[in-house]
């Protein structure tokens, strides 16, 4: 068995030899192991994978004599995860359908080892693709007032398929804090990268009067504060006078395509870890 182990602790002298020694004693082999020191705040991040045999391991008693011996006496915040169980992930659409489409595109291909029980949208301009895909389409309206129903049958729904995250593909609804503070670093989002200069409705317009050089997408976890959570990926490409609003636009998507397809992957892979609103990405 394959497993993923993420640790966060209080930096000290011997903690990897120690994870790496207890590791080695459960019988596992690691096969790869990242980790990176915040030397501002004396913290640790570290990623192991490692493969167990499937004769001698089980994962409640690793977990168990984990916690009993190094847990409490080192401050260590952790998780492990299988190779056996695939994260289940909800889409939230609304009426752009260039990040779903390329999202089903990776997963129908085997690229995204995932499993999505359902879409959820805010309309149901998008249900024909779900449909193509074979993926159950729910339309949950949302206004001013109805929102707090909406959320209620969203979160109806994600607890019922067991979710383990949501990606917003263009979801075009503030999602609240009763929402966030059940997945807690666990939503992704994907925006444009010209905030906070050109926010609104029309950023490629408003960017293209000003003549940018640049533009960009920003892959980030969600939080309270609008677009301003944990930034996982972000890319730019060049722009110049030549280019239309449209070719803007059109830059502009392919980018946010491939930035939450990236920031999708480093989720699943376990590759993420976030501390004081910002992350550590393992390669």
């Amino acid at each position: 068995m394959k497993t993923t182990i993420l640790i966060h602790c209080p930096d000290q002298s011997g903690i990897i030899c120690t994870v790496t020694g207890f590791i080695h004693m459960q019988g596992g082999n690691i096969i790869y192991i990242d980790q990176h020191v915040d030397k501002e705040s004396g913290e640790l991040f570290m990623r192991l994978e490692s493969e167990f045999s499937d004769d001698i391991f089980s994962l409640e008693g690793f977990k168990s004599k984990f916690n009993n011996d190094l847990t409490e006496k080192y401050s260590i915040e952790w998780s492990i995860h299988t190779s056996e169980i695939k994260p289940k992930m909800a889409l939230f659409v609304s009426k752009y359908n260039h990040c779903l489409y390329d999202l089903l595109s990776r997963f129908n291909s085997g690229e995204l080892e995932v499993e999505i029980p359902f879409i959820i949208s805010n309309h149901k301009d998008l249900s024909f693709i779900a449909e193509q895909f074979n993926i159950p389409f729910y339309h949950i309206p949302v206004t001013k007032e109805t929102k707090t129903e909406a959320e209620t049958q969203q979160l109806k729904l994600l607890k019922e398929h067991h979710i383990d995250f949501i990606v917003l593909a263009r979801y075009m609804q503030i999602v609240t804090s009763r929402v966030i503070n059940e997945y807690p670093n666990k939503i992704i989002n994907i925006h444009h990268s010209f905030l906070p200069a050109f926010a609104g409705a029309k950023p490629y317009h408003a960017a293209f009067k000003r003549g940018v050089k640049i533009i960009g997408a920003t892959g980030h976890y969600v939080t309270e504060e609008l677009d301003a959570g944990p930034i996982i990926e972000q890319d730019t490409t060049t722009v110049t006078h030549t280019h239309s609003i449209e070719d803007f636009v059109t830059k502009g998507r392919d980018l946010e395509k491939i930035v939450l397809s990236r920031a999708v992957k480093l989720h699943i892979k376990r590759k993420t870890m976030v501390y004081n609103n910002k992350t550590v990405i393992f390669s």
